[in-house]
């Protein structure tokens, strides 16, 4: 947890009291503690501690796990521990949704949760603008997630909560276990749509990267790190300061993309862009984040000409070949909301809109049948600490450039219907109908054109 804060225990104290609550842990008779070793400190954690200026450099053979790569504090009531199962058990696995339903129910009986672990938090913010949760969403931990977003909404019920659902690698796995985790991923979807705001599934990318990124796709590390790049800069507007730059709280960013009420999953995607650009003259067409620039003095952008580059991204964190989430382009594609945020990236002519400007373009946009576009720009780039893995070969001076983007789009409804398909044909007959009805019912707020038409049930 680092120097920063007083534990009250020391590590040696801390061992100890690890050990008797351990099931291990026997102090009658003549009892001796099995225990296992303690794992090694890793190198660059050990260059961190003694204030090295040049830590090791780190590697996918020395990264074992991700406290082996960590340069956060953490305050000690921030990490909770959950001992009714064992990590990457093959006993006892933590990969049915009903497990990780159990196990909240359990822990929250023992011990209210959000009373324990969360309301502390939230009593300390002076205007807590939303709730960012992520976790696993075709395991266990979609379930546990689901009840633990349950309680959130019942105690926080006008509070944005946005999730961001992070799925399993592809690998050589049965097809019973990607029916399962197919499951996973559909209740959890079907159970916290109508709770959430915002529902953002990510997967580490499944097509080949673009290639200035050398990602090993077998290391957690490296494809967390790519995640993070995205995630991190398309949610940045929610946290900047005042200074010059347009902050985007959630509600608003929920807005955007949630043009009609009953649109709330989104996909990710991004490009990076290397060096430190900010003083060069952009070229037409060399990169996406030029592409998106508009070297006029219109206070408006051109966005009818510009709608097909703006969705032309490197990197899709929601092209799912198990068919959860597909967001490539398509010629019937419809996008009905899109949020680009652009980072460390080329400043332009273009004039960001105030509040009463902002609210005219998008009722006219609205009222026209075209996607709701927002942007968000800032000169802070996405910082590569040494702890980062070197997979952008276009990084300059520890950072890069990223532009990233959320959008709701028709493609979601392809998602929800393979997801529905696989309900009928996998899930178990009592909750069959509610899931497959539920789904189906998501998958037409999606459907392109669906709010077009003449209604044939109005009244002549």
């Amino acid at each position: 947890m680092g120097g920063l804060y007083d534990q009250g225990l020391s590590l040696k104290d801390g061992i100890e009291q690890k050990a008797q609550d351990s099931v291990w842990y026997v102090t009658v008779g003549n009892a001796s503690l099995q225990q296992e070793p303690e794992i090694a400190v890793a190198d660059y954690q050990q260059s961190l501690e003694q204030d090295d200026p040049s830590p090791r450099n780190l590697t996918t053979d020395t990264v074992r796990y991700w406290s082996d790569y960590n340069r956060v504090f953490y305050h000690p009531r921030s990490i909770v521990q959950l001992n009714a199962f064992d990590l990457n058990s093959s006993i006892v696995p933590f990969e049915k949704y009903e497990t990780g339903e159990e196990l909240f129910r359990n822990v929250d009986r023992d011990e209210d949760i959000l009373d324990r672990d969360f309301r502390t938090w939230a009593e300390e913010c002076d205007q807590m603008q939303g709730i960012q949760i992520i976790t696993g969403n075709d395991d266990a931990w979609a379930g546990f997630a689901s009840r633990y977003i349950e309680s959130l909404r019942d105690e926080f019920g006008k509070t944005g909560i946005w999730i961001w659902g992070i799925g399993q690698e592809n690998g050589p796995i049965s097809k019973a276990k990607q029916a399962l985790r197919a499951i996973n991923s559909a209740r959890m979807i079907a159970e916290t749509s109508s709770t959430v705001s915002m529902y953002v599934p990510l997967l580490p990318p499944q097509k080949k990267p673009p290639s200035y990124v050398h990602l090993d796709t077998r290391s957690q590390w490296h494809t967390s790190a790519l995640v993070s790049a995205a995630l991190e800069s398309v949610s940045l507007p929610s946290r900047l300061r005042d200074g010059g730059q347009r902050r985007g709280y959630l509600d608003d960013l929920s807005a955007v993309l949630n043009t009609n009420g009953n649109q709330r999953i989104a996909q990710l995607q991004c490009s990076i862009v290397g060096g430190d650009i900010r003083n060069e003259k952009p070229k037409s067409g060399a990169t996406l984040d030029d592409r998106i620039r508009s070297d006029r003095d219109d206070a408006l952008i051109n966005e009818d000409e510009q709608e097909d580059d703006l969705a032309d991204f490197d990197i899709n964190f929601s092209d799912d070949a198990r068919g959860r989430m597909h967001a490539t382009k398509s010629v019937s594609s419809r996008t009905f909301g899109l949020i680009i945020c652009s980072r460390g990236a080329i400043e332009s002519h273009f004039r960001p809109l105030d509040e009463d400007e902002l609210a005219l373009a998008r009722k006219r946009r609205r009222f026209e049948g075209k996607p709701v576009i927002e942007r968000y720009y800032t000169q802070l780039p996405y910082p590569l600490p040494d702890s980062f893995p070197h997979i952008f070969t276009n990084a300059s001076e520890g950072n890069v450039n990223v532009t990233a983007s959320l959008t709701t789009s028709s493609q979601s409804s392809r998602a929800i219907d393979s997801l529905q398909e696989t309900s009928r044909m996998v899930a178990d007959l009592e909750e069959r109908e509610t899931l497959f009805n539920s789904l189906g019912e998501m998958a037409e707020a999606y459907k392109e054109g669906w709010d077009s038409g003449p209604d044939v049930d109005s009244d002549d």
